[in-house]
């Protein structure tokens, strides 16, 4: 540990400031939100009743500990309405649940929030937070978890701009001093073919470089309704802005970039790289291209070259492959090869696990024992990191570089939260968004 004066310095400013922000509100290292054993009832707030929050919650329910579902919160009540009707129902089938969930639910009308600001009420009233809004909204809802002294999982991305980024950064080390599992749902890492693909990494020599792939048809649009507010209409149509979403080089290519900063053990230093839209045009989509193709560059000089691409009809691949000096990682075929193609390992695919149920069977193990395993915050921000600079890079057509793109400040997030204020971007009269163009759009600027 660097003692040095200047450091120490940094150091009890940086302490200070967080004392002075409130996010040390509760002692450091208290046992106040830990479980003696499995008599103790674990109570959990769902934040964001859409479809991943509901697959979330049932897999946390699904859990061998004795835990309660007590509150629930989203900006619409429809979609807490369905998500508390599919948790509730008789046949589970259709959310991949077995068995009956209702005897681990207990929220009752007055535990029902919605709003922007419901987030607050049901988190108060856990000892677990989940976290699957759309994820623009992520660090604010991760920071008052931290503040509120709660345990989290939290759906990737974890933010959709750099100050996000670093607001997450900087809570990450609070939830570490609290002593609060965090898990982040890049859930590859609980994905028993993949950790024994990681464990055996070195048979491959050092890692020169990577492949990554995303491509695939892409995902639901919703239909602008008559009565919407344009805020209402983004939230409803999250996927497509960037303050919500962060284009799909961030919310789903997410996965495929952190599997090769894991296997790599570490992050990008530049990124460059090509994009745009070309089938996914018009109102309906926002302002988000349909394909990046990003040349991400580490710190030794070895390159991944990562494509992500929404258009129908074309090739589909959600894979990763990373090339060494003696072999070759095959991800999704999870084996190894040598140089000549020869397998010198296979993994039974026929015995993998579901990680979506793993990840909340081990928090939630750790939780009811007093344990603290987990803290996924750094890796799950600095993997988001690298996927919006990456938006960064084929938005623009520069060089984006990690630190300055880090501590660019730039924030998408709008600066009123309100049915009726103005989104960040607006549509013109045509009802067209306006779209990066690369050449002339330099980082995403701030709006």
């Amino acid at each position: 540990m660097n003692t040095s004066n200047g450091n120490s310095r940094r150091e009890f400013v940086k302490q200070s400031s967080l004392i002075a922000g409130g996010l040390i509100a509760a002692p450091l290292f208290s046992n106040a939100n830990y479980f003696s054993g499995s008599a103790d009832t674990i109570k959990i707030a769902l934040v964001g009743c859409g479809g991943r929050g509901t697959g979330a919650v049932t897999q946390a329910l699904m859990t061998k500990q004795n835990v309660k579902l007590v509150a629930m919160a989203d900006a619409f009540r429809d979609n807490l309405d369905h998500c508390y009707k599919s948790i509730t129902s008789d046949d589970l089938s259709d959310i991949g649940a077995t068995g009956n969930l209702k005897s681990k639910i207990d929220v009752p009308e007055e535990h029902k929030f919605t709003g922007f600001d419901a987030y607050k009420k049901a988190i108060a009233l856990a000892d677990v937070v989940i976290l699957t809004t759309p994820p623009g909204f992520r660090p604010v809802h991760f920071t008052e978890a931290i503040t509120q002294g709660k345990h989290v999982f939290m759906e990737k991305p974890v933010a959709t701009d750099p100050a996000g980024i670093k607001k997450v950064l900087e809570t990450a080390e609070i939830a570490k001093q609290k002593k609060l599992n965090v898990v982040v749902g890049l859930q590859r890492h609980y994905q028993n073919s993949y950790k024994e693909l990681y464990k055996r990494k070195d048979k491959i020599g050092d890692i020169i470089s990577a492949q990554a792939w995303w491509n695939n048809d892409g995902v639901w649009v919703r239909k602008r309704q008559y009565h919407q507010t344009e805020m209402e209409y983004q939230m409803r149509n999250w996927y497509y802005f960037n303050w919500l979403c962060g284009d799909h080089i961030n919310e789903q290519h997410i996965h495929n970039i952190d599997v090769i900063n894991w296997f790599k053990g570490g992050y990008p230093v530049s990124a460059q790289g090509m994009g745009g839209r070309e089938v996914r045009k018009g109102k309906d989509y926002g302002e988000i291209f349909d394909h990046h193709y990003v040349e991400f560059t580490y710190a030794d000089g070895s390159i991944l070259n990562s494509q992500c691409r929404h258009i129908p009809g074309t090739m589909s691949k959600v894979d990763e492959l990373l090339s060494g000096t003696k072999g070759k990682i095959f991800c999704d075929a999870a084996k190894i090869t040598d140089n000549k193609g020869a397998v010198i390992y296979q993994y039974d695919k026929k015995q993998d696990n579901n990680p979506y149920q793993t990840e909340h069977d081990e928090l939630f193990d750790a939780i009811a024992k007093g344990e603290y395993r987990f803290s996924d915050t750094e890796n799950g921000a600095k993997s988001t990191m690298t996927a919006i600079m990456g938006r960064m890079a084929t938005y623009s057509g520069q060089v984006i570089e990690w630190e300055k793109a880090l501590n660019s400040g730039i924030d998408l997030q709008p600066k009123t939260l309100d049915w009726n204020a103005a989104p960040p971007i607006l549509p013109n009269d045509e009802g067209l968004y306006a779209v990066a163009v690369p050449g002339k759009t330099l980082y995403m600027a701030s709006r």
